[in-house]
């Protein structure tokens, strides 16, 4: 017997309520990047949800690198979630419908993570739902399958979807279909957090930042940056705008967020910044400020057919790399 037969409701975060939910600060109205990427978004509200501060996890921002066609997409790792909040994250085998699973985990305490098609999910209302087919990663948290209800999280907040998006989110009633690829997901052992002292979090992110430092790239990303852009600019016009912003989601909006988040938890590490955290501070404030008007700018220019004049923003934004990364040299070297 399934368990889906033996009962329908289940819940890893008792009172959860999408309604009356308030994300973290970090996605606040005041953040220059309110949606960084799907994993570290969804992290910083699993982390806040759960009583923790998500501050703490944000060194691995520091050292992402250009890669040739797009900025690392950063995330936390398992073993810094683990160390930090002591949750442990471990690959889930879909070996039976999700739904049973859902509801086997989240009635121990645990969340689930899966690849999703956000056609289904009508928090992407106004641009993928019932709009593109488009992989994206949610958290079950709470589900009700008499209801078909679900409550999940994604991107940078908590929500539910019903009726026909649950139906569909978990392929139920469909024929088994051999070709059909099970999304991939994780478990992840919420029952076993630990909720640290800020004075604890801080001690462990200074004890980060030095790793994370020494992790930094060799040469300035930033060029490497500024030269794939203007490779990439001939091609980017041909095939308009739709091919620019895949580019620049891959690419601008990495770096500017990462920088933003970088920003962030130098700001949180202490009370009172030394005079060189703050300048790094303002450093990759400014890089992060750079590349949404970079964004904004590049499309414009992908849209003419007149020569790119952005060497004074690549400049100042490179120079900001420079600065930030010189900064923390001077705070580590105390």
């Amino acid at each position: 017997m399934a368990l889906s037969d033996r009962h329908s409701r289940a819940t890893a975060l008792p009172g959860i309520d999408p309604a009356s939910y308030q994300r973290h600060a970090l996605h606040g109205e005041s953040a220059q990047w309110p949606e960084k990427n799907c994993y570290i978004d969804l992290w910083i509200e699993l982390v806040h949800a759960m009583g923790c501060d998500p501050h703490a996890m944000l060194g691995h921002t520091l050292p992402i690198d250009f890669e040739g066609d797009q900025w690392t997409f950063f995330k936390p790792s398992h073993d810094q979630l683990r160390r930090l909040y002591g949750v442990d994250v471990q690959e889930l085998t879909i070996w039976r419908p999700l739904a049973d699973h859902a509801l086997e985990h989240l009635s121990a305490g645990k969340l689930i993570s899966v690849e999703a098609d956000a056609w289904w999910l009508p928090d992407t209302a106004g641009t993928d739902y019932r709009n593109k087919h488009t992989k994206t990663t949610i958290v079950l948290a709470d589900i009700d399958l008499d209801a078909q209800r679900l409550v999940y999280f994604h991107n940078a907040g908590c929500f539910a979807l019903e009726g026909e998006d649950f139906v569909e989110t978990f392929r139920l009633n469909k024929p088994e279909d051999p070709a059909y690829l099970p999304l991939f997901a994780e478990v992840i052992r919420s029952d076993r957090k630990v909720v640290r002292p800020q004075a604890e979090l801080r001690d462990a992110a200074w004890a980060d930042l030095r790793e994370q430092f020494a992790r930094r790239p060799a040469t300035n990303p930033v060029q490497r940056f500024a030269e794939a852009f203007e490779r990439d600019l001939p091609l980017m016009r041909e095939r308009g705008l739709a091919h620019y912003h895949a580019w620049a989601f891959a690419g601008t909006r990495q770096v500017g967020a990462a920088a933003e988040l970088t920003a962030r938890w130098l700001a949180w590490m202490t009370d009172t910044p030394s005079p060189a955290q703050q300048r790094a501070i303002e450093a990759f404030d400014q890089l992060s400020s750079g590349a949404k008007t970079f964004i904004l700018k590049g499309a414009r220019v992908v849209s003419s057919s007149k020569p790119a004049d952005l060497g004074a923003l690549f400049g100042g934004m490179a120079q900001a790399w420079d600065n930030g990364m010189a900064a923390l040299g001077e705070v580590l070297a105390r």
